[in-house]
């Protein structure tokens, strides 16, 4: 987090302390009890609970479960268990409190959560990514104890086409206001424009027929320093001078703070974030941010984080974010459901762009037990729950309101499936008598509309987008048939791109979702230049005793493409605004194209302990003005062996690679031009460039070059035995977020005498932690903890919660939370350690 992000948070605390006077709203985190079991009276306040474990939330019980096929999840949930569980949580009301309302908030329960404060019931949430507020004051305990029980009921599954988790995995809030007169939940709505214009208005609740009332706005510039401020009614407008845009990279964000007067003094406070920006579609020209003219280059993200599962850890997530930022992203797609509020906080102060997405199923299912179920009794407060929660952050570009929904036909013949099978079927194509063929709007445009018109109705002002991943690309899509998609977004299908403008005349495009490429780090199929695609066809079983895909841009799913053909699609057209890609990070659950025991994906960019696969530097190259040569693979095969050599480079106009010394030739990047000097195989693209040699033991050295000077070199050299292991540091934690105990992440590596990475390496590797010594040096502060362990592999059926993991080509992370040491060991190598 930098300096500027760091002061931002700081002046924010400071704001919030100041309003304290008027509403307190407080962690509710800490302390709770929780038992993955389920009884009679478990929801009373008198239940004996002394015996359930205790722990702070977000909390996800699946992530610490063992992977088995048993587990009803299936592999597209990751193989990891369900089942109902129950949290309680204690606590005492000051009899002497001011306040006299207090409303509890939970951002995230998965799933079908039901609530009971002191035994009363206060109501039940099917949506696993709502955030909820429920009323506790009617039942509040002023003078005892007061026990909030909530029961999760993630038994009935498959209910995800990917890992959901289990629990109470988002944070919780306790607010106390004054009955008398309060601003509700979500109840300040701001909206800016470019040119500092600021509209505000305020909701509130209030009761008595002498109270004369009013709202004060404040608006605070990053440094804390008022820039504007009106008093007046309900909806109110104010003006900045000379407003700091909000950009990519460049977070700028100011301060709105409401107050509610009562008789002139104030009696509650709302405060939001806001920026200012200008952002436009156009169907000829793309997407446009402030007047600039750029490509989205985003990627779909679900919400696991690996190894430490569902459950919302900041340091993680800035982690996440940072990884991708660094590679050139400026988007983020909320796949396929609403984000963590947290997230939203991030992309808005590091400046990158959001996709907020509502749904993954409509009325149609796609699984047994999915949202579907739920949806006609729930979707419209779940939709506008998310407008209304979401709204103010300026990283939003556009709503999405479904992905992938099976009402684009009129029979997708989906929903009879196993959830692999619907998985494929998605993409596979449908005949052409299930879509729209006359002007009368079927059922299904009609629900477009419907769900549209939600979003237009709770952000009136935002001028934002609707849009929806759809997977069916012809203009008679019923969704598409319904004029309410704003912006058209196609799931894949880059071969229909082309046609857009004479399909959808006057309609900004985007790619909601691209590639699905798959690839798994650090394993090569050659030759390089065959394509290989799993399975064929959505129908057939792939299967390959390595349950691995290739790490060149050479293997994809059969609906899909590589990197580099969908990045040309995007890069060549000017009215194609940006993509999504499937996706950033690998996740848990969909393993496509394998079944169990592969439990993870392969789509990510990077891996799922956070480690860059190949690709990842062929965007820095594209996407960045980063320095980047990247040579691989490894350099460690059998003596004579063919070995295909590729290279992803920029700023230079050629590349030379050497072994041992001796020049194995020049390339240059081109549009595919060594095809058309009649080469066998593919020597460059526009992306990158490859040589194929015999190996030899000792080193491969490439060379980049600019007007004939040399740039920048790299040197890969053939490793030796498995000698000892190196620990690095690459992402500390900040107490920014809130904790006092950042998390760490620690790359391990499996190296030779020499420190050459031994790309090969699977060594079991065990951790220990000690603790901090205190300041006489003879005793131990906290001693921290191991939260996960990972190294990418799919197919590790080790527990993520372990203190022991295996390298997976030579490498893994392990995740600890706390000050102290970490101390790594493994038979026969040389151990490590390392300060955290």
């Amino acid at each position: 987090m930098n300096k500027k992000t760091l002061l931002g948070v700081v002046l924010m605390s400071g704001l919030l302390a100041h309003q304290l006077n008027a509403r307190e709203h407080q962690s509710f985190d800490k302390d709770w009890l929780f038992v993955l079991a389920d009884s009679a009276g478990m929801q009373k306040s008198e239940y004996a609970d002394g015996h359930w474990r205790r722990l702070n939330l977000p909390h996800d019980w699946a992530i610490e479960g063992d992977f088995s096929p048993s587990n009803p999840s299936g592999a597209g949930g990751g193989a990891l268990p369900g089942g109902i569980g129950w949290y309680r949580k204690h606590f005492s009301v000051n009899p002497k409190e001011k306040y006299d309302r207090f409303a509890i908030t939970f951002d995230g329960v998965y799933m079908n959560s039901t609530v009971y404060i002191n035994g009363h019931k206060l109501g039940t949430r099917p949506y696993g990514y709502s955030t909820f507020e429920y009323d506790l004051t009617p039942y509040i305990n002023k003078k005892g104890d007061n026990v909030i029980a909530v029961k999760v009921d993630n038994s009935d599954q498959p209910n995800s086409r990917w890992y959901s988790g289990c629990g109470i995995y988002r944070h919780v809030w306790l607010t106390k206001t004054m009955k008398s007169a309060y601003i509700p939940q979500w109840g300040q709505y701001v909206v800016t424009s470019p040119q500092g214009d600021v509209r505000v208005k305020v909701d509130f609740a209030a009761s008595g027929n002498k109270m004369k009332l009013s709202v004060r706005n404040t608006i605070y510039d990053a440094a804390g320093k008022i820039v504007a401020k009106s008093q007046g009614v309900q909806e109110q407008k104010l003006k900045v001078k000379n407003p700091h845009l909000w950009d990519i990279g460049k977070g700028y964000l100011y301060t709105v703070k409401s107050e509610l007067l009562v008789n002139g003094k104030v009696v509650d406070v709302a405060t939001s974030t806001a920026g200012f920006r200008d952002v436009k579609f156009d169907a000829r020209k793309g997407f446009f941010l402030n007047g600039r003219n750029l490509k989205i280059n985003g990627v779909c993200e679900h919400h696991d984080f690996g190894c430490l599962g569902a459950a919302v850890n900041e340091d993680a997530m800035h982690r996440k974010l940072t990884i991708l930022r660094d590679m050139g992203v400026n988007a983020i797609r909320s796949s396929h459901n609403p984000p963590a509020p947290e997230l939203l906080n991030m992309c808005d102060s590091m400046g990158i762009l959001v996709m907020d997405e509502s749904f993954d199923m409509w009325r149609r299912k796609k699984s047994n037990g999915d949202y579907a179920r739920f949806f006609d009794e729930w979707h419209k407060k779940d939709l506008s729950d998310l407008i209304k929660r979401d709204r103010n952050h300026p990283s939003i570009i556009m709503w999405s309101i479904g992905n992938e929904v099976l009402e684009q036909w009129s029979d997708a013949a989906a929903d009879t499936l196993s959830l692999e099978q619907a998985n494929l079927i998605l993409n596979a194509g449908h005949d052409a008598s299930t879509l729209a063929h006359s002007d009368e709007l079927s059922v299904n445009s009609l629900l477009t509309q419907h769900l549209a018109k939600i979003v237009k109705e709770y952000d009136p002002w935002g001028a934002r987008p609707v849009t929806a991943g759809c997977n069916e690309p012809d203009p008679k899509n019923h969704l598409f048939k319904s004029g309410a998609i704003d912006v058209i977004g196609f799931n894949y299908h880059h071969q229909w791109v082309k046609d857009v403008p004479k399909n959808f005349p006057g309609k900004p495009f985007i790619l909601s979702e691209s590639v699905s490429a798959l690839q798994t780090r650090g394993y090569y199929m050659m030759p390089s230049d065959s394509i290989y695609t799993a399975p064929k066809e959505w129908w057939l079983p792939y299967t390959d005793p390595s349950f691995m895909c290739s790490a060149y841009d050479n293997f994809h799913a059969s609906w899909s493409s590589t990197h580099e053909e969908t990045w040309d699609v995007v890069k060549h057209n000017e009215f194609v605004g940006g993509q999504f890609i499937w996706t950033g990070f690998d996740y848990i659950g969909e393993p496509t194209p394998y079944a169990y025991p592969a439990r993870s994906s392969y789509f990510g960019i990077i891996d799922l302990a956070g480690l860059p696969k190949d690709s990842y530097y062929m965007y820095q190259s594209e996407w960045t003005q980063k320095d980047v040569l990247h040579l691989f693979p490894h350099w460690n095969w059998l003596p004579g062996q063919t070995i295909d050599m590729w290279c992803y480079y920029n700023h230079a106009d050629e590349v030379e690679l050497f072994i041992n010394g001796k020049s194995q030739g020049i390339r240059k990047k081109t549009v595919y031009g060594a095809k058309n000097e009649g080469d066998a195989f593919r020597k460059s693209t526009e992306y990158h460039v490859m040589w194929r040699v015999n190996f030899e033991p000792g080193e491969v050295k490439v060379v980049a070059r600019k007007n004939n000077q040399v740039l920048r070199e790299q040197v890969i050299k053939t490793a030796g035995a498995p000698h000892h292991l190196v620990l690095k540091k690459t992402y500390q934690g900040s107490q920014a977020f809130g904790s006092s105990d950042p998390t760490t992440f620690v790359e391990v590596n499996v190296v030779d005498k020499d420190g050459n990475l031994c790309p090969n390496a699977d060594n079991q590797i065990f951790f220990s932690v000690s603790g901090e010594q205190d300041a006489s040096g003879h005793g131990f502060l906290k001693t921290p903890r191991i939260l996960g362990t990972d190294n990418g592999c799919q197919t590790s059926l080790e527990r993520f919660t372990d203190s022991h993991r295996k390298a997976f080509f030579g490498k893994c992370v392990v995740v600890v939370k706390g000050k102290g040491t970490l101390k790594a060991q493994a038979v026969d190598l040389k151990d490590a350690s390392v300060a955290l």
